[in-house]
C-alpha cells in the first residue's frame, strides 16, 4: 500500500513537472515573439524617421515641444504618387491633429485638397495639394502653417499603398456609408459600389471610399467626413487586441511606406499620456469657405471670418493654460 502511494506521488510530481515545463516553454515562446514584435516595430519606426531641414522645431515655436507635457500638432499627409511613378506626388488628403496632454483632448481638422493658400515661402498662391509636388513635405508644412497660423510640430506622410495594406492587415474596417455611390478602383479602374448603411471595406475599397468627391452633394466637406471615418475605424482596429499577432507585418508596411519626424521615444511618451485613447472622442473641426473659379481653375477659398475663428480655437488648444 505504501509502495502504491509512493508511486502515485511520483506520478503526480512528474505530471506537475511536465505541466510546469510546458507552461515555461509556451511562456518562453510568448516572450520571444513579443521581443521580436517589439524589435520589428522599433526597426520599422527607425526606418520611418526622417528629420526636417528646419531642425526639431517650427519657426512659430520659441523652443521645441516635449510631447509628454506640452500640447503639440501633427500634420498627416496622404500622398498620391502612383500616377507619377513615385516622383512629384500630391497630397490627396491633409489632416491636422492637435493634442493636449493636460486634458487628453484631440482635435482633428481636414483641409480640402483644392484650398487656396500661400505655398511655402514662395508668396505664390495655389492649391494646397500642389505644395508637395513643388517642395515636398517641407513646403506642405509651411503652407499649412501659413493657412492656420499654428506651428506644425510633427508630420506623418502615408503612401496610399501602405494605407491599403494596413487596412487589409487588420482585416478591413467598418463604416456607415451615408448614401449610395460608386468610385473607380485604383488598381484596375473597375467600379466599386457602396450602398447606404454599415459596410465592411477592404484596403482597396476603403481607399476608393475616402477619395470619392464628385458624387458627394457636400463636395469636399463630405469627402473630409469620409476620410475621418476611415481614419477613426483604422485607429480603432490598430488599438484592438486582435492586431497583436499582426504587429510585425503592420510594422513592416509602416516602415516601408511611412515617413515621420517623430522619434520612437516620443511616440512611446504619447502612448503613456493617452493610455485609454478612444478615437470616437476626437473633436472634428471644419474649414469653412466657398468654391470659386479663378482663371478657369477651381479652388476652395476659406471664409476669412471663419478662418480667424478656427485659428483662435487651434491656438488655444495648443497652449498650456
Amino acid at each position: 500500500m505504501d509502495r502504491m502511494n509512493i508511486k502515485s506521488k511520483r506520478r503526480r510530481r512528474l505530471r506537475v513537472k511536465r505541466i510546469i515545463l510546458l507552461f515555461s516553454f509556451f511562456l518562453l515562446l510568448l516572450c520571444a515573439y513579443g521581443g521580436y514584435v517589439i524589435f520589428s516595430a522599433y526597426e520599422a519606426a527607425n526606418k520611418s524617421f526622417s528629420e526636417l531641414d528646419r531642425g526639431d522645431k517650427s519657426k512659430l515655436r520659441e523652443e521645441a515641444v516635449q510631447v509628454q507635457k506640452d500640447p503639440f500638432s501633427i500634420l498627416i499627409m496622404g500622398v498620391e504618387d502612383y500616377s507619377s511613378g513615385g516622383a512629384h506626388g500630391r497630397t490627396d488628403s491633409l489632416m491636422v491633429a492637435t493634442l493636449n496632454p493636460k486634458d487628453q483632448s484631440v482635435k482633428l481638422l481636414s483641409i480640402p485638397r483644392d484650398t487656396l493658400v500661400e505655398i511655402g515661402d514662395t508668396y505664390e498662391e495655389d492649391k494646397i495639394n500642389h505644395a508637395y509636388a513643388s517642395g515636398g513635405k517641407e513646403a506642405t508644412i509651411e503652407s499649412v502653417e501659413n493657412l492656420l497660423g499654428i506651428p506644425i510640430d510633427y508630420y506623418v506622410t502615408v503612401g496610399f499603398d501602405s494605407f491599403k495594406d494596413i487596412i487589409d492587415e487588420v482585416g478591413g474596417v467598418n463604416v456607415d456609408v451615408p448614401f449610395d455611390f460608386y468610385e473607380k478602383s485604383d488598381e484596375d479602374n473597375q467600379k466599386i459600389y457602396f450602398t447606404e448603411g454599415l459596410m465592411k471595406l477592404d484596403g482597396e475599397e476603403a481607399l476608393a471610399y475616402a477619395r470619392m468627391r464628385k458624387q458627394d452633394p457636400r463636395g469636399d466637406y463630405g469627402r473630409n467626413d469620409r476620410q475621418k471615418q476611415i481614419l477613426e475605424a483604422t485607429l480603432d482596429k490598430l488599438l484592438s487586441p486582435s492586431t497583436v499577432t499582426k504587429l510585425d507585418d503592420i510594422a513592416q508596411h509602416i516602415g516601408n511606406n511611412v515617413q515621420t519626424n517623430m522619434k520612437v521615444s516620443q511616440a512611446l511618451a504619447i502612448q503613456t499620456k493617452y493610455p485609454d485613447f478612444d478615437p470616437s472622442k476626437i473633436e472634428k473641426l471644419s474649414l469653412e469657405g466657398y468654391d470659386e473659379y479663378i482663371n478657369d481653375i477651381f479652388y476652395f477659398v476659406p471664409d476669412e471670418t471663419k478662418l480667424e475663428e478656427l485659428k483662435a480655437q487651434l491656438n488655444k488648444h495648443l497652449k498650456q493654460n
